[in-house]
């Protein structure tokens, strides 16, 4: 039978505090963002008007609404979608005055707008996606990527004109802003290639351009010449 005036054990000492996995991984993910950042003064940032405003289209439209059946194909038109606006746009047949441009290549759908590289002469670049639940405002799944030059003799994406994406031809600021060549100051440089390294410019570079990191995007350097 046990003592009931028998004194009590001593309390077991206090245990050590684990340490926990998560806040090594919260340092280890501050100093990867840290080291992302530093020096980003000595890099470029990409001008928001060197890409064409994001649009969308659906995957295909009936022949009843001026359109066509079937997935866009190369040659095939379009125009803005009133039903849809501003950034919605529809098939029409290129002999309709809806029409508005044509296009010029398809790509498999993306995510990630950097991704998207169309050709020289690309004047607007179309996102075609599908949408489930009968609205197709808002996004929705990537089919398709539709690269589209205007009917009209307006084409911002040509080599040198100042719109459209990033291409060899182009004219570029001292801080990697896109320009009209036939603007372009003392200052300017024209871009004679888009590579990954600086290593890969081509001779006759004066100004490699290290821009700062985006992901999908295929190059990271303008190669910039004297205009």
């Amino acid at each position: 039978m046990s003592n009931p005036h028998a004194a009590a054990p001593p309390p077991p000492p206090p245990s050590q505090p684990r340490r926990r996995g998560g806040c090594l991984q919260a340092v280890v993910v501050l100093l990867v963002v840290i080291g992302l950042g530093y020096g980003a003064s000595k890099l470029f940032g990409e001008d928001s008007s060197s890409t064409p405003p994001g649009a969308s289209a659906s995957p295909a439209a009936d022949k009843g609404d001026g359109g066509k059946d079937g997935p866009w194909k190369v040659g095939d038109c379009g125009g803005p979608d009133p039903d849809n606006a501003p950034d919605g746009y529809k098939a029409f047949d290129c002999d309709d005055s809806g029409a508005t441009f044509k296009a010029l290549e398809i790509q498999d759908g993306a995510f990630l707008d950097n991704s998207v590289q169309c050709p020289p002469g690309t004047d607007l670049i179309i996102k075609v996606s599908v949408s489930y639940g009968g609205s197709s405002k808002g996004g929705g799944i990537p089919t398709n990527t539709v690269c589209g030059r205007n009917l009209s003799g307006d084409h911002p994406g040509d080599a040198g004109a100042g719109g459209g994406q990033l291409v060899k031809g182009d004219c570029v600021t001292a801080t990697a802003k896109e320009i009209a060549c036939a603007s372009a100051g003392a200052d300017a440089y024209k871009v004679l290639d888009l590579v990954k390294g600086k290593e890969n410019c081509p001779s006759g570079t004066t100004q490699p351009m290290e821009l700062m990191m985006a992901i999908g995007r295929p190059y990271d350097v303008i190669c910039g010449g004297k205009v």
